[in-house]
């Protein structure tokens, strides 16, 4: 009787113990791994890859992302090992510091880090977890592609901006150097490079090379070989970060939210397609007359047939393409003739009419009538009405975040 009231009561006392750890439970492999102050830049520092979803628990936004993300953390941890990737999130409302640390001004906010440096560029795409589990695959490819021979260097892209290096071999620290920023600036730039005999005659031994090779079909920059030091990740990126990135971007749907919300207005020229005599020149004008500008605007070249909308809203069809604009995320204005962009300073004058408000008190009270007559030998017309801005439409939606500074 003894014996079986024994096994009575360790057969409770294992039942009792697995109710209690099941209750208490909570896998480290499932859902995304919570950061905190103390945490975040261990994990940052030791694992290849970190994608960070930055929420606030009373934003709808992230409440209806938190299982999707949860459930991707979950699928991408059975593939990959946690020194390689992290899906991290931050509860902002608690970690403020890290919050201001990475400069959320919407929740939710998805922030990727790749070997401790923070990418350019958000994660902005769909919000399913295939498309957070394809998009973590997609950050682990090989940001760089090896050539065999050096005719290959004949066939590359002449629409693309391209970093080329010349190595002995991989297992040198120049070599890592190139590859971290590589893996920073793969959205900006194509990485090639090639190793030992194949490169001999293009570096002296030991002293490897690397060159930027421009997008020769749309811009008339030229070849530029890099003179600083290889083994310093700082002063690589920033020179690689200077071409990689150029003074006059294209805008498409993909990366307009992200233009956007850098918060400066745009100075569009709307092209046709494949017109690139007109986007070449245009960028020459650009950093011969308007680099002094480059804080103050935005200098982009957009396709006018995928951006037939704003067109319709300047009153301008396909057969009046190419032609310029300034977009302020209030208004948009018309540069009256594309022609007077080759005149210095009139494109520079444009800009500076914005901040005067000059452009702005047209679009109220019409032109001055004495520069009409003076410089256009017409009477004065009607008050300007230039359309609202359309691009503004395009950055972070209220239907997709909750923006911080409708908050406060």
């Amino acid at each position: 009787m003894g014996l079986l009231h024994g096994l009575t009561s360790l057969k409770f006392t294992v039942f009792l113990h697995i109710c209690i750890s099941f209750s208490c439970y909570r896998p480290t492999d499932s859902g995304a791994v919570s950061l905190t102050q103390s945490t975040i830049d261990t994990t940052l520092a030791t694992s290849e890859l970190v994608v960070i979803n930055f929420y606030a628990e009373w934003c709808r936004f992230s409440n209806i992302l938190a299982p999707i993300f949860d459930e991707a953390a979950t699928k991408v941890a059975a593939e990959f090992p946690q020194q390689q990737v992290v899906m991290g999130k931050v509860d902002c409302d608690k970690e403020n510091s890290i919050a201001t640390r990475f400069h959320i001004t919407k929740y939710p906010t998805l922030k990727v880090i790749q070997n401790g440096q923070p990418a350019k560029r958000e994660y902005r795409g769909q919000r399913s977890v295939d498309a957070f589990y394809n998009f973590v695959k997609k950050q682990l490819e090989d940001p760089i592609k090896e050539f065999k021979e050096l005719n290959e260097l004949k066939n590359l892209d002449t629409k693309k901006r391209i970093i080329i290096g010349f190595f002995d071999h991989k297992d040198c620290p120049e070599y890592n150097t190139f590859r971290r920023v590589a893996t920073t600036l793969k959205d900006d730039c194509q990485f090639h490079v090639g190793f030992g005999s194949v490169v001999q005659q293009m570096h002296p031994p030991n002293q490897p090379i690397v060159v930027f090779r421009p997008d020769v079909a749309l811009s008339n920059e030229r070849d530029e070989t890099y003179n600083g030091s290889l083994t310093s990740y700082d002063e690589t990126n920033i020179w690689m970060s200077e071409r990689c990135i150029p003074l006059v971007r294209e805008i498409t749907f993909e990366n307009a939210e992200e233009l956007t919300e850098e918060g400066l207005p745009f100075l569009i020229l709307f092209h046709k397609p494949n017109d690139e005599a007109i986007i070449k020149r245009f960028k020459d004008i650009v950093h011969n007359d308007l680099i002094q500008e480059k804080q103050n605007i935005n200098f982009l070249t957009a396709d006018g047939e995928r951006f037939a909308h704003p067109l319709h809203h300047l009153g301008k069809g396909q057969d009046e393409l190419p032609l310029i604009a300034i977009d302020s995320f209030r208004h948009m204005y018309l540069f009256p003739d594309i022609k007077d962009m080759e005149t210095p300073g009139k494109l520079l004058q444009f800009i500076k009419d914005l901040y005067s408000g000059k452009l702005h008190r047209e679009f109220h009270h019409g032109p001055d009538p004495n520069e009409v007559l003076a410089i256009e030998h017409k009477p004065s017309g009607a008050p300007t009405t230039p359309p609202e801005s359309t691009f503004k439409k395009l950055g972070p939606s209220k239907n997709r975040y909750t923006l911080l500074r409708d908050e406060l």
